[in-house]
């Protein structure tokens, strides 16, 4: 993924240490810094708090475009990222077993995502927005366009 660059430039543009960031998360300075670096994947909702604080889009956050932010945006939301799951699943004739073999998952885990059990992870995100050109803020919920994205 190439979330890492955004969130260094955004936050030194706007002139915040990596200790007020993690301070926004409520987690250590190092923690954020393996973020910011990618050494450890951020989880979808730390990536939903950054994108609200510095009101951008996840899919700015992604380099999906080069639109910083979308209008009406809110936070995610977890009853409609699972009905939009399903959705774009049954719009592009995947089953969760095809779905679950691309991204190199168990089954039960896009199950889960779609019970409402958890957010899908990031990694699994990034890899079906950016094979399918949909935007992440759409599928978890934030927006309700655009729906797709050109990059």
């Amino acid at each position: 993924m190439i979330y890492s660059k955004k969130l260094k430039d955004i936050r030194e543009e706007k002139n915040i240490t990596q200790e007020e960031i993690s301070n926004v998360l409520n987690i250590s300075r190092g923690v954020y810094s393996v973020y910011e670096t990618e050494n450890q994947i951020i989880p979808i909702k730390h990536l939903d708090v950054l994108s609200n604080y510095f009101n951008v889009s996840i899919d700015y956050l992604f380099q999906f475009t080069n639109i910083k932010n979308y209008d009406n945006s809110n936070s995610i939301n977890l009853e409609i990222s699972v009905k939009r799951l399903k959705e774009f699943r049954k719009d592009n004739k995947i089953t969760q077993v095809n779905l679950a073999k691309m991204l190199n998952v168990a089954n039960g885990t896009i199950a889960n995502y779609e019970c409402g059990r958890n957010f899908i992870a990031t990694p699994f995100l990034y890899e079906i927005c950016k094979k399918y050109k949909i935007s992440a803020d759409y599928l978890l919920g934030k927006v309700d366009n655009p729906k797709y994205i050109n990059f």
